[in-house]
């Protein structure tokens, strides 16, 4: 599952720590959660409208994903339902790979997890790591990975390298995605500029 997946990514296979702020990880997983819908055939975007909207009420395998499918409301702007969907993500993500016993909490403080299955860390790691670096072609899941983590962001925080390179090589990809992935990158975005103003506001305030 795509926010599964790019929680694994934002985790430091060897020590456990998480390579973003709780701010970062949570918008990314929340566009993750609706790409997933998207990807799985529930959710459908008109570029007209700009909006999402159910292409298939067909209930979800996944009770996290259906979940979310009906915590929706939609039709919705992608805006509003990645607003929506981070109040909730973080935990469910978390309660999913728990399950998978792949990971578990550190004293259930978002922040630091005890690795259960390194190998799964590994192979979300190298799998998108090989698009981004340019070995394979993009596919789907890779690319929306790629352009999740660049809305956010955190392509050099949780690849390491050159900043600037990595930057351009994940607009590449995210821009070639689908046009509803596009359109849940742009709201990820805007996600992050209304929190980048508010903890500045914040900070402001505290002086």
């Amino acid at each position: 599952m795509l926010p599964e997946d790019l929680l694994l990514l934002f985790v430091n296979e060897q020590t456990g720590h998480v390579l973003a702020g709780p701010e970062t990880v949570t918008n990314a997983l929340s566009g993750g959660m609706l790409a997933e819908l998207v990807h799985s055939g529930r959710l459908g975007y008109d570029p007209h409208a700009k909006q999402l909207r159910i292409a298939d009420p067909t209930p979800l395998p996944h009770p996290f994903l259906h979940e979310s499918l009906t915590r929706l409301h939609v039709p919705l702007t992608p805006r509003r339902a990645v607003s929506r969907t981070r109040r909730y993500v973080r935990d469910t993500v978390l309660t999913g790979l728990e399950a998978r016993g792949v990971l578990t909490t550190q004293k259930r403080i978002f922040g630091g997890f005890v690795i259960r299955d390194a190998g799964a860390v590994r192979e979300v790691r190298t799998a998108t790591g090989s698009v981004l670096f340019g070995h394979r072609s993009p596919d789907v899941r890779a690319g929306t990975l790629i352009s999740l983590l660049h809305a956010v962001n955190a392509v050099h925080k949780v690849f390491g390298g050159p900043e600037h390179e990595l930057t351009a090589r994940a607009k590449q990809i995210a821009d070639a995605q689908s046009p509803a992935v596009v359109a849940i990158h742009a709201a990820v975005v805007a996600e992050m500029v209304v929190a980048k103003v508010a903890a500045t506001s914040e900070g402001r305030l505290l002086r």
